[in-house]
């Protein structure tokens, strides 16, 4: 078995992984209660919580429902189907570090597309309220918590007892492994891969179900759509739009080619974006905010801007490594660095590094304009509650330690290159600042 990835500062570690375990679901249930029945108040909640204690907490987390887990149920099969059945491109992931090349089909866009408009069409018939969605929420996510969970268990368990490929492995040590994850390509058969499913096609599909979700709800409560859920809804449609026209790109970033399937990713995806990554059009429903004609579309540009530089900085990387360097970037040759490293199976082989176009201006200058977006299709939202804002600090400092680890990662693996690319290129994220 190839070795397991490091985790480095040991107790730190551990003790995060048992807090985010520990307290991860309790804030899902926490934010979907605070959302929807305390007016998107954190002291509303608290004051409740305060005067009723754990009993009040135990009577607020709601039960999964019958519905719920049906609900749930005819998504994921329904996605599954479209993973198995669409057609799509074939392929092939990075080399892993066990010498593995995953093959995916991708045909993200095309699932993406049935998706949004087989649901808009049930609800455009008649067949079927997403408004139903929206008043079992608090059940959906209570199932998804603990359907998750176990789902991850029987991924720790796979892993132990037939892995899909040498690219797995255990620390020795049981909460390590079931948060991290034991695969690091777990699959179903040859065709099905678990990661995809999970981070794609269901965790960010969600996303954009239920935005739209959200939105036919305020409908229905108020006879029309507000227009700061319009720019909401718009901006992460145009975004998850964005990830499912680059899905076979982000097959090659640190959550598919470096992270395990274990709690952190596939119960994150599973539970952490539909609730929390939707959490500002959640608020929306019930707190329809007049922008006004001018600043609605300022905002909308805006939002639109930064989700195509987001993009823009994925392609620029994206095709300089498909033409290994012989490309034109911002009209000029590329600058880069030609890089060696050696795998784990002792083998030496060769890797160019980018220090130009978006990538001269910092190591992870994406994470910028996509904290901005996120931003963006919050503030219509304005400033009343904090509470809406909680995705855009969270996924600041999920980008700023992403960033870290990937340092990390590529200075272990790099060495002196790592080192020349950061004197060359010497901010994380912010140019001139960070």
């Amino acid at each position: 078995m190839a070795e397991p990835k490091t985790v480095h500062s040991p107790l730190v570690t551990y003790v995060s992984m048992l807090s985010l375990l520990t307290l991860c679901p309790p804030f899902v249930i926490l934010l979907w209660y605070t959302m929807v029945h305390a007016d998107g108040s954190v002291l509303q909640t608290f004051d409740y919580l305060k005067s009723n204690g754990l009993q009040g907490f135990i009577n607020i987390w709601p039960r999964p429902s019958v519905l719920a887990w049906k609900i749930i149920g005819c998504y994921a099969a329904f996605e599954a189907a479209l993973q198995l059945l669409l057609p799509g491109k074939r392929v092939e992931g990075p080399i892993s570090p066990a010498g593995n090349r995953p093959v995916y089909k991708a045909n993200g866009l095309q699932a993406y597309a049935v998706t949004l408009i087989t649901y808009i069409g049930l609800w455009w018939f008649g067949i079927f309220d997403p408004s139903i969605v929206y008043d079992h929420l608090g059940e959906i996510f209570s199932a998804l918590i603990f359907g998750s969970f176990v789902f991850c268990v029987l991924l720790y368990l796979k892993g132990h007892i037939a892995p899909s490929s040498t690219d797995s492995g255990s620390t020795g040590n049981l909460i390590i492994d079931f948060y991290w994850g034991m695969e690091l390509y777990p699959r179903i058969g040859k065709h099905f891969d678990i990661k995809v499913f999970t981070n794609c096609r269901f965790g960010m599909m969600s996303w954009a179900v239920l935005a739209v979700t959200y939105c036919i709800k305020q409908y229905e409560l108020y006879g029309k759509v507000a227009d700061s859920m319009l720019v909401n809804t718009v901006l992460m449609l145009v975004y998850v739009t964005k990830f499912f026209w680059w899905e076979a790109g982000y097959w090659n970033t640190m959550d598919i080619a470096h992270d395990r399937a274990g709690f952190y990713i596939c119960w994150g995806c599973l539970v952490w974006v539909p609730s929390v990554y939707t959490s500002p059009g959640m608020y929306l429903v019930n707190h329809p905010v007049n922008l006004g004609t001018q600043l609605a579309i300022y905002i909308l540009v805006a939002g639109i801007l930064c989700i195509y530089i987001n993009y823009d900085c994925d392609r620029q990387r994206q095709e300089f490594r498909r033409t290994n360097g012989k490309c034109t970037i911002w009209g000029k040759a590329p600058s880069k660095i030609a890089a060696s490293y050696t795998t784990t199976t002792g083998e030496t082989k060769s890797s160019l590094l980018l220090t130009s176009g978006w990538w001269g201006q910092a190591r992870h200058f994406h994470y910028l304009p996509e904290i901005s977006a996120s931003f963006f299709w919050t503030v219509p939202a304005l400033f009343n509650h904090f509470l809406p804002y909680f995705y855009v600090i969270f996924l600041t400092i999920l980008l700023v330690d992403r960033a870290k680890r990937d340092d990390d990662r590529c200075r272990s693996k790099y060495g002196k290159y790592w080192k020349l690319y950061c004197e060359k290129v010497p901010y994380k994220i912010i140019p001139g600042i960070y």
